[in-house]
């Protein structure tokens, strides 16, 4: 895209991946975006704890504004900051305000301004708005130039078209070669099988079937649960909790397992076509991925081949009993080699540009010729 452009940015948490599962996303796609010379500006608020529980200091390819999680009027002052900027993004699950800034930040749409509306969770906010039709989100949708979605393909689309999105477009989760990459195994990491999620309700069930069960199953085989909200959770002796694993620590949790879980969230899994950063982050690693059962897995990793997929916790233990060191590492590097190559974050800023190109230079366009118009 020959024209930098302006990018202000408002999300949950860029700094912070404390109770923030989009964090990684954030952070690579917006690293992509400024090494192609666009210009990011990141507003979050001060919620959760998470500033508290920073992973990164600033980063210098992007300014990071922080405002009150518990000043309404703060977060509409801060929103009037990216006011003229090229392209102005809220995406959802900020955490606090959401409702507030999904409707003000429309106010800031002009001739020379686009505003987007990204869900980093599109199955849940589809299911919420189909189940509630006074969900105060879904009068928004149609007025919003166009939804990004990090995951959901064809059902995703064809389901914000629907609800009355001028476009959709899924910029899928990717990897980000600069902080996911193999380094050499941690003693302390070390597990047959390591699962990395925080205690959610919508996947709680799924991980008792994918994870405690085979767990209960292979009594000698060594399990690893890192994440929040596990503490007060009943489990088997073989299973080692970590808590809350910082984004700097995955490389080595990822490195040390002979296969690394992956368990998507139920409406991630019905909808499908929405590979979570985990497993990137598992693939960049080298690491032997097993990933639950979800439609298009194979448009990211071959089954089989680069990554196991198991329909059930039986399948689960079965494919972990069978797994040698040398196929996990075999698996490993051919996923590896697929994702460096196919989905890192600079295809998705890549794609992200063609979908902007005609969209920003036209409304630039418009908005000089009602200068022009007006002189």
């Amino acid at each position: 895209m020959k024209q930098a452009l302006n990018i202000a940015f408002f999300g949950s948490s860029l700094v912070s991946a404390y109770w923030n599962g989009a964090a990684t996303y954030y952070r690579g796609l917006i690293r992509a975006l400024h090494e192609r010379g666009h210009h990011i500006t990141f507003y979050e608020p001060d919620a959760y704890e998470r500033q508290q529980h920073r992973d990164i200091p600033d980063p210098d390819w992007v300014s990071v504004v922080i405002y009150s999680g518990q000043d309404e009027g703060e977060a509409l002052r801060t929103l009037e900051l990216a006011r003229g900027s090229d392209l102005i993004i809220k995406a959802s699950g900020v955490g606090v305000f959401d409702e507030l800034l999904e409707q003000a930040i429309l106010q800031l749409r002009a001739p020379n301004s686009l505003v987007a509306f990204m869900d980093v969770d599109a199955p849940a906010t589809l299911e919420r708005i189909q189940s509630n039709q006074a969900d105060p989100f879904r009068p928004l949708i149609p007025q919003y130039d166009m939804v990004f979605t990090y995951g959901g393909g064809a059902p995703v689309v064809e389901a914000y078209l629907a609800a009355g999105a001028r476009e959709c477009v899924p910029i899928y989760n990717a990897l980000d070669p600069h902080t996911h990459f193999p380094v050499r195994q941690n003693p302390r990491y070390k597990s047959d099988l390591t699962f990395l999620g925080n205690r959610m309700p919508d996947r709680e069930e799924r991980v008792e079937e994918f994870f405690f069960r085979p767990a209960a199953a292979l009594p000698t085989f060594r399990f690893l649960l890192g994440g929040n909200g596990w503490d007060d959770k009943t489990m088997t002796p073989n299973i080692r909790r970590l808590g809350h694993v910082f984004t700097k620590d995955h490389n080595a949790v990822n490195s040390s397992a002979l296969a690394i879980l992956n368990i998507n969230r139920g409406s991630m899994a019905r909808f499908g076509f929405s590979p979570p950063t985990r497993i990137f982050e598992a693939a960049g690693a080298g690491a032997c991925l097993i990933t639950d059962e979800w439609p298009g897995i194979e448009l990211f990793l071959e089954p089989g081949k680069e990554v196991l997929v198991a329909s059930s916790g039986t399948d689960v233990a079965t494919l972990l009993n069978d797994l040698s060191p040398s196929r996990a590492r075999a698996i490993g590097r051919t996923a590896m080699k697929r994702i460096r190559g196919e989905h890192t974050y600079a295809h998705r800023a890549h794609q992200l540009e063609q979908v902007l190109e005609g969209r920003i230079s036209k409304s630039i366009v418009s908005s000089e010729t009602h200068t022009e118009l007006c002189a």
